[in-house]
């Protein structure tokens, strides 16, 4: 059994999330606050002890275990000599935005999705085509429009599509089926897929997830981005994987990233992530065991406490897409409202585009006394809010 009770306590020691007041709690960017996997810290550990930190190769070893994680927990093969180490899902995905296209095309993405996407787009120099995902208030789910999406991937301009698999914010696994014909529409408009993946193994129930390269053999030019990022909280570590089964587009993409020098790993990162991939199978599942409570306890306190707030019926990842229409239209304003009152930082979802104007994002990844503090202190703000 692993330890997902102990709050690792990380005020004042540079991280991000915690850089707070001293009354406040942070539920909003996408870490957890548990300790990671005892067999990760150990690999790391071994590796400090050796005293000198000089460069560093990604051996054959970490590319191996990749793959050995893909075919054995998703069922998925991809060989090694199509993967490629970056420093980053965002800075490969940056990177091959600029590789692939060229400044004043479209970039087509679904909307409400990850804020970083607007930005490496719009940093680019590339314009944001948003095929939004359609909302159904009765069920509280997203489906994709894929008449407007054939619209937008017709478009002369439109030399990319940016797909979340799984979704962020909203949560949603996307079938194989919905995969399919996505790739299968982009193929037909020659359209290059780039599918952000960093979420993949954390689908807490039903279908899992179908990573894009998986679907090579009738759509190769697709480029996948994994990590062990999310999965086992190791996003300081800078360390993912670029997925490209066609040569060519491979090749392009890789001299993309030696030009932005997005290839060298840092000490740690290599044994960190070989031991995630090949010892970190345990404590995933004890993870999302873990996420599956606090979601529920969400849910159940929601529809007892504050039944304005309906939980968006997503499956995948720690990060619940709160829909807040009935009590009002600026997610921002709330958000901001709820920091202020109750110390309570949610993300406010305007800045995830679409309707996420609608919407607020709630990070569960923590022990379930800080879920408790987090959902008392928002019944309280929203009440507050209400009066």
């Amino acid at each position: 059994m692993y330890d997902f009770e102990t709050l690792v306590d990380r005020r004042k020691t540079n991280a991000i999330k915690w850089d707070i007041k001293d009354n406040e709690l942070p539920m909003w960017i996408a870490d957890m606050d548990f300790k990671i996997a005892p067999e990760i810290t150990e690999a790391m550990e071994e590796k400090v002890a050796l005293g000198a930190f000089g460069y560093e190769n990604v051996p054959e070893q970490y590319f191996s275990a990749v793959r050995s994680w893909y075919e054995k927990v998703h069922g998925a093969k991809a060989k090694t000599q199509w993967m490629l180490f970056v420093t980053g899902v965002i800075p490969a995905l940056s990177s091959t935005i600029r590789r692939l296209s060229n400044i004043g095309d479209n970039v087509v993405i679904q909307a409400p999705v990850y804020n970083m996407f607007y930005n490496s787009i719009l940093n680019n120099g590339r314009k944001i085509l948003s095929n939004d995902l359609i909302y159904n208030e009765e069920t509280f789910t997203y489906d994709i429009d894929f008449l407007d999406l054939e619209e937008k991937l017709a478009q002369p301009l439109t030399t990319l599509m940016l797909l979340c698999n799984p979704h962020n914010p909203v949560g949603k696994v996307w079938t194989k089926e919905e995969l399919t014909k996505i790739a299968a529409l982009c193929e037909k408009y020659h359209v290059i897929l780039l599918s952000d993946e960093i979420h993949g193994d954390l689908v807490l129930e039903g279908e899992d997830y179908t990573p894009i390269f998986s679907l090579s053999e009738e759509f190769p030019n697709t480029v996948s981005f994994v990590s062990t990022s999310k999965t086992f909280n190791m996003a300081a570590l800078h360390s993912a994987t670029t997925i490209i089964p066609q040569e060519k587009l491979r090749l392009q993409v890789n001299r993309g990233f030696n030009t932005d020098e997005i290839t060298e790993p840092n000490l740690l990162s290599i044994p960190g992530s070989i031991a995630a991939y090949t010892k970190g199978e345990k404590w995933l599942k004890e993870l999302k065991e873990q996420l599956n409570k606090n979601k529920q306890l969400l849910v159940e306190f929601c529809e007892k406490n504050i039944p304005e707030v309906k939980v968006v019926k997503g499956t995948a990842t720690y990060l619940v897409w709160l829909d807040v229409r009935e009590l009002t239209d600026d997610a921002e304003k709330l958000a901001n409202f709820l920091r202020k009152e109750t110390g309570l930082f949610l993300s406010a979802g305007n800045v995830y585009g679409g309707n996420g104007n609608y919407f607020l994002r709630m990070n569960i990844a923590s022990p379930q006394s800080l879920i408790n503090d987090g959902l008392n202190r928002l019944a309280k703000g929203i009440k507050k809010f209400k009066d």
